[in-house]
């Protein structure tokens, strides 16, 4: 196939201009700043209580967060297979946008007072951007051709990062306006949201979708749905270097998204990071993953995505270990750079290679429902297992340990996905 129209394509990576807002601005920056003051030891000397216990305050943020990527897990393998059958998946997208969206904006009445209210935002909106980035992402074979997937995927998240780190500022500036105020994380908040939604409409209009006579001739789609996934294994089942390929990238996810779940609130436990000093890193972080995402895409080009993809895995297992040792300001600094170049760099490579590995489809949402449904479990285990330690030893520091297993792991199913791939 060949690749679609600038105007498309552009309008597929627009998404990533709008949605990351969430991940980068809220779960790495402001919510965590946020939430460490409104759970502060002095509000709640004993913990949080919830469910007959009290929890330490990122221990249960972490659980809830993990719950709601489980939800996630298990709703996107259907919804994916019924937008492909239909051909409505950008309805779905939409839907899953507006949750995420609206969640965002109502943290702005998230206090000390309604504790569980916060909480239950924070998820739904990890549940709108996570459920509509099954959608976006399925539509990455659909615009692109296999000799493209690398430079468009990039293209989304280095867009995803400058977006980011615009908002960024905006809530920067806000944070140095009323420095010793909640006020200005609050109002970062509702305008992520506002940000989520607007731009999402480039996409939203960019985007193709089946005609309506075409989707009303379709019937029983529920059952047809569940027909399709279990097609999609089939498939899988009969694939030894995809299967290959997605154990590694299970094993790794869990390493490089609970890192970057939980990166901000280690430096504000471990380290006692100020707000501004938070905000600097994130901006540093995304800063560089720019330069991660493109520059990724270049070595691929020339070693493989796959030997690109081991080194990373090198990389991160190197960076846990300093992050273990890690006790002042600028080792923080220095180990924030690091991660902002391997983050965006690992998940579009990540992304354009599963892409690469697919057989030619048109169910390319039941197909990129796996990919995601893998990385969600992955993240559930990933962000249970360091809240689980967190939780028994009462520091965050001994949770990294877990993280260098888990991108050990990683690395050996990487290394028998070489030994078995002749294409990439």
């Amino acid at each position: 196939m060949q690749t679609a129209s600038k105007k498309a394509v552009n309008g597929w990576a627009m998404y990533d201009w709008a949605n990351s807002v969430y991940n980068l601005v809220i779960t790495t920056t402001f919510f965590p700043a946020y939430y460490a003051v409104v759970t502060s030891v002095e509000n709640f000397p004993k913990g949080i209580p919830f469910l007959g216990r009290h929890f330490i305050n990122t221990e249960l943020k972490e659980y809830v967060l993990a719950f709601g990527f489980l939800i996630v897990a298990v709703m996107s393998p259907i919804l994916s297979s019924i937008a492909d059958y239909k051909g409505n998946k950008k309805n779905f997208m939409k839907f899953f946008c507006y949750l995420g969206a609206a969640s965002c904006s109502l943290m702005f009445f998230f206090d000390k007072d309604n504790i569980y209210f916060g909480l239950l935002c924070f998820m739904l909106a990890g549940i709108g951007f996570y459920g509509s980035q099954v959608f976006y992402n399925s539509y990455l074979p659909e615009i692109a051709s296999e000799k493209d997937m690398d430079r468009i995927s990039a293209k989304g998240y280095t867009m995803g990062y400058i977006g980011s780190v615009l908002m960024q500022m905006i809530g920067f500036g806000l944070v140095a306006f009323m420095p010793n105020d909640t006020m200005p994380l609050k109002i970062t908040f509702l305008l992520v949201g506002i940000w989520w939604v607007a731009f999402a409409q480039i996409t939203f209009r960019a985007l193709p979708i089946v005609s309506k006579t075409v989707r009303a001739a379709r019937k029983n789609v529920l059952t047809n749905g569940f027909i399709e996934l279990k097609k999609v294994w089939d498939q899988l089942t009969h694939m030894p270097v995809l299967k290959r390929y997605l154990a590694a990238f299970f094993f790794y996810s869990m390493g490089v998204q609970t890192v970057m779940l939980v990166a901000i609130d280690y430096g504000i436990k471990e380290l006692q990071l100020e707000d501004i000093k938070l905000i600097m890193t994130a901006v540093i972080i995304q800063l560089v993953a720019i330069g991660g995402a493109i520059g990724m895409s270049r070595l691929s080009a020339r070693i493989g995505n796959l030997n690109v993809l081991q080194l990373t895995v090198l990389l991160w297992i190197g960076v846990c270990i300093a992050g273990y040792f890690m006790q002042t300001e600028m080792h923080f600094f220095i180990i924030a750079a690091l991660v902002g170049l391997m983050m965006g760099g690992i998940q579009s490579m990540s992304r354009s290679t599963y892409s690469k590995l697919m057989p030619e489809t048109k169910d390319t949402a039941s197909f990129f429902s796996f990919y995601d449904v893998t990385e969600k479990l992955a993240i559930v285990l990933g962000l249970v297992s360091f809240g689980f330690i967190e939780g028994v030893t009462g520091s965050m520091r001994n949770s990294i340990l877990v993280l260098i297993v888990f991108f050990a792991l990683g690395l050996f199913w990487l290394l028998l996905t070489s030994r078995a791939s002749k294409k990439l």
